[in-house]
């Protein structure tokens, strides 16, 4: 066993959701990570460790997007061993972190009571009652086809939403797989508003996909569409994720993964603080171009 004190115990947890804009889309996730436990020090925020001979700081991801694709909805859940107005660490880690990589919400984790955790469903994935995890059920992705004419991509909608099954192959960490990409959309239109603004002639692709094991991606949603109408994109499509949460089975759209810890929000400020930390949601978000034209 390692000598010394143990770490001081988590008091506060808190849920972040930030953005990958512009070049960063590129960035690894182990280089996000990196960069997030960078500016959590530079910011002086703090976090809680881990015990052990090679302790780390308690900070856990959620539904990380792929490498190359540009994000507005990923998450991340920070212990901290003191409580600290959300409003200041969301200003504070934005600060510290680089440009593209963008804090856009910080809120208090509410606890879960006994009676919630036993009334609450099992998870698939082994999540806990409550978890961030939990909630992440399905994404929105907006998918940008240069080179593609409005006219084929509308087709080529029209095929896939037909289909009762479209199966495709991609090589996973357990060799290669086949499994039905048309099970997992839940909705697939064009963007037609974003289309007519664009920059250059493309076809904008939007869909709400749900989260599945394996998970279907968006480049395994492009080669459905290849197979059911042969639409084969010149130039490689600019992916970004809008938005990941539960599904809300009324509206066909998703719910922001964050509005269960927002019902227990008193003020912000110096008076959150002083209650435990908890605050007011934070609004005015704003989507980089980067995303726009992504």
């Amino acid at each position: 066993m390692p000598e010394g004190p143990a770490p001081a115990p988590v008091t506060q947890r808190l849920r972040v959701r930030y953005a990958k804009r512009g070049r960063l889309r590129f960035t690894s996730h182990r280089d996000i990570s990196r960069a997030v436990e960078r500016a959590v020090r530079r910011a002086g925020i703090p976090v809680a460790f881990s015990a052990g001979f090679t302790p780390h700081p308690k900070i856990s991801y959620a539904g990380a997007a792929a490498t190359g694709v540009a994000s507005e909805a990923e998450y991340l859940e920070i212990g901290l061993t003191e409580p600290r107005d959300p409003a200041r660490v969301r200003a504070e880690l934005d600060a510290a972190l680089p440009d593209g990589l963008d804090i856009v919400d910080v809120v208090v984790v509410r606890q879960v009571r006994t009676s919630d955790a036993q009334a609450a469903p099992p998870s698939s994935g082994g999540a806990k009652p409550g978890s961030l995890a939990d909630r992440l059920e399905a994404s929105e992705w907006r998918i940008r086809l240069d080179g593609v004419a409005t006219g084929d991509a509308a087709a080529a909608v029209a095929a896939f939403l037909a289909a009762d099954e479209i199966e495709v192959e991609r090589l996973t960490k357990k060799g290669r797989r086949r499994f039905d990409v048309r099970a997992a959309v839940s909705a697939l239109e064009q963007d037609r508003r974003a289309e007519e603004t664009a920059d250059a002639p493309c076809a904008i692709l939007r869909m709400v996909v749900r989260h599945t094991t394996p998970a279907v991606r968006p480049d395994d949603i492009l080669t459905g569409l290849r197979q059911v109408a042969d639409l084969a994109p010149p130039s490689p499509p600019l992916v970004t994720r809008l938005a990941q949460g539960p599904l809300d089975a009324g509206a066909g759209g998703l719910a922001d993964p964050l509005d269960s810890d927002r019902e227990n929000e008193q003020p912000s400020g110096d008076e959150a603080v002083a209650a435990n930390g908890s605050a007011l949601p934070i609004s005015g978000e704003a989507v980089s171009a980067d995303a726009v034209s992504a």
